[in-house]
């Protein structure tokens, strides 16, 4: 190997060469990816990160002879991303400019989002995307399986001719009964499959999957509430069409499904997760001509949203006495997609008091043999959990189906807000809901003005200007402190005063050095053998509370708190990303700012080889929204990995 000096006189000569513009070099893919990995990749795991106890230094070699010098986990890390990049798109020989190397950590995972993440994260239920989209992590079966609702005749043609022209792929394509229920999903579970959504015409007349995005890892499918925050990234990045297609998705499954699924698999068809329809339409809209057919997709999305309301949030089992919803996901036995063993804390007294062993007690129970009222009760409040998104947290275990959550009503309020706004503007006050049958804005007026004072009644503070959860089974407001508490800000729901107060209130509890916790350690309560760390509990931030929390502030007037927090959590991405080989995960531990995570899943996002698959959906999001909030000397100081205790003065903040 020459020696640095000789390699730095090569990369001097070429720059004076090319009147001092930095050069680019072409390198065989494949062979520089195996030296690369063979040199500085110590541990094997092939990635370049901060842990490879190597020199960093690496000779990087052309394929005309030319050498240059990379040094530096940073950009050797962005190096083998590139390289990676090129293999993934079956490049036998690629270009490598400086550009991509040594350009700041902080725009450079915006780059890599913008430019590769989002398409590579983008999927379609067709003939083109069926064999990456049928993959499951989440359950073993033997073939892949596409099913069809059971008043979707043209698209049940179309998946049986897609299956006849692909035998290779050995799918199998079912028809859903109607109506659906928690028994007959309790009998797909040994036979789980992608549930089919919205097909389209292209330009030129063939058939096509209406695309949408996935989180990534092992969430290969499209989710609820995941798929909100995902479109505000796209939007960001002035992906407006595919953000549009989201939206349709969410039309389709409830016109076909009745709900906004958990996401779009078997075992996710009897719960649904927090609804953000009304937002994702008008944001999306937003970004649209304002002609005729604009106007005649957005009255499709808000029939949608009214039908989901007054069928699923304000019909039982999701209605309470209270006149406030909860989360209440139906279904039968243990949910087949969690984790192996994950339920065995709360399975293992039951199965010594019946002398059985925890395999024999779920496979029992799992076939309906077995009775248990004490597990039903706890899987209830489990299912409700999951629909709330929240999976899973001290604050809901073991209660969830006894809530009356600040997160679903508030976003319950912000659709009879977006409603009535949507219908004075649009249609004179006046919704025409097909079928003779019409809505007035009016009824969503004062639909919003209840909700208000229930909740205000029900779940705010006033001593300690916060909101918190109702136990309405046993009347009575609890105390867990949660990033949820600012939901109500967010849906504009509060006038100024109190506005204030609870942004204060909340900051002073919530925010920490990479952003806003999920929730207080008090609130979580101690850790032990029997109590293992849960994900949506301190110390973690999730990319959703982040961006629930900017704009909840922005709500507030405080726009200088919301760009502090916005450069927490950006700062804390881009700085994990650079010694991590652009590592972007699913929840960061915004306490110490890192990645490194054991709770219940481990960290999505965190394990791939060579370059990210995509990073993780709401987290790329996040990242594009809190890098558009951020002015250009703080997006200079990212790029530099300035921590935000140098950037922002202590008398600033809170």
């Amino acid at each position: 190997m020459p020696s640095v000096h000789a390699l730095l006189s090569l990369v001097l000569a070429a720059s004076a060469a090319a009147h001092q513009q930095p050069v680019a070099i072409n390198v065989p893919v494949v062979k520089t990816i195996e030296l690369l990995l063979a040199e500085e990749d110590t541990d094997h795991d092939g990635l370049i990160t901060a842990a490879d106890c190597a020199d960093r230094r690496f000779a990087l070699r052309g394929s005309d002879g030319t050498a240059l010098l990379v040094e530096g986990t940073y950009p050797l890390g962005n190096l083998l991303q590139e390289l990676g990049s090129a293999q993934r798109a079956g490049a036998a020989e690629m270009q490598i400019s400086p550009a991509n190397l040594f350009i700041g950590p902080g725009a450079h995972v915006s780059m890599m989002i913008r430019e590769r993440y989002w398409d590579w994260l983008t999927r379609t239920v067709d003939a083109a995307g069926l064999e990456k989209i049928v993959a499951d992590s989440k359950a073993a079966t033997r073939n892949p399986r596409v099913y069809v609702p059971h008043d979707d005749g043209s698209a049940l043609e179309y998946y049986n001719a897609a299956a006849k022209a692909n035998a290779a792929l050995r799918l199998e394509v079912n028809s859903l009964p109607n109506p659906i229920t928690p028994a007959f999903v309790r009998t797909l579970n040994d036979k789980p499959g992608i549930l089919a959504l919205a097909l389209q015409r292209d330009a030129s007349g063939a058939t096509r999957g209406v695309p949408f995005v996935v989180p990534g890892g092992r969430f290969n499918e499209m989710y609820g509430w995941d798929s909100y925050f995902i479109s505000l990234g796209l939007l960001a990045d002035n992906r407006v069409d595919l953000a549009r297609s989201m939206v349709d998705n969410f039309v389709y499954q409830i016109e076909h499904y009745g709900k906004i699924l958990n996401a779009n698999r078997t075992y996710y068809l009897t719960r649904s997760q927090p609804p953000f329809l009304t937002s994702m339409a008008l944001a999306v809209y937003d970004k649209l001509p304002r002609d005729k057919e604009s106007t005649d997709w957005l009255q499709r999305a808000i029939r949608a949203a009214v039908r989901e309301y007054e069928t699923v949030w304000t019909a039982e089992p999701h209605l309470t006495a209270t006149g406030l919803s909860r989360y209440c996901g139906s279904g039968v036995g243990l949910p087949p997609e969690v984790e192996p063993g994950h339920f065995d804390p709360i399975i293992r007294p039951l199965a010594r008091q019946s002398g059985l062993s925890i395999e024999e007690f779920s496979t029992r129970y799992q076939a309906g043999t077995l009775k248990s009222p004490e597990l039903d009760a706890l899987l209830l409040h489990d299912r409700a959990m999951r629909e709330s998104g929240h999976d899973t947290s001290y604050r809901l275990i073991g209660r969830a189906a006894d809530l009356n959550t600040v997160a679903l009503n508030a976003l319950l309020y912000k659709y009879e807000v977006d409603i009535k706004n949507v219908i004075e503007r649009q249609w004179g006050g006046t919704l025409d809901l097909g079928d003779g049958a019409s809505t007035a804005a009016a009824t969503w007026q004062r639909r919003a003005a209840e909700r208000k004072a229930r909740m205000m009644d029900l779940m705010w503070d006033e001593e300690r200007s916060l909101f918190f959860d109702y136990d309405y089974a046993h009347s009575q407001r609890l105390t867990d402190i949660s990033t949820t508490t600012l939901y109500p800000l967010w849906a504009g729901m509060l006038d100024e005063e109190h506005s204030r107060r609870l942004a204060h209130a909340a900051l002073e509890k919530l925010e920490m050095p990479g952003g806003i916790v999920a929730g207080t350690e008090e609130s979580r309560g101690a850790l032990g053998a029997d109590r293992p760390p849960r994900q949506w509990d301190y110390p973690f931030g999730w990319a959703p509370h982040q961006m629930i929390a900017w704009q909840a502030l922005k709500n507030a007037g405080m726009e200088q708190d919301a760009q502090r927090l916005a450069y927490r959590w950006v700062y804390m991405v881009a700085m994990n990303a650079a010694r991590s080989n652009g590592a972007i995960v699913e929840k960061y531990d915004v306490v110490t700012r890192g990645i490194d995570s054991s709770a219940e899943y481990g960290n999505v996002g965190s394990r791939f080889r060579l370059v990210p698959e995509g990073g993780f959906g709401w987290t790329n999001a996040s990242y594009q929204v809190g890098w558009s909030m951020l002015n250009a000397d703080d997006k200079d100081h990212v790029d530099r990995l300035i921590p935000p205790e140098w950037v922002f003065d202590a008398s600033t903040e809170k």
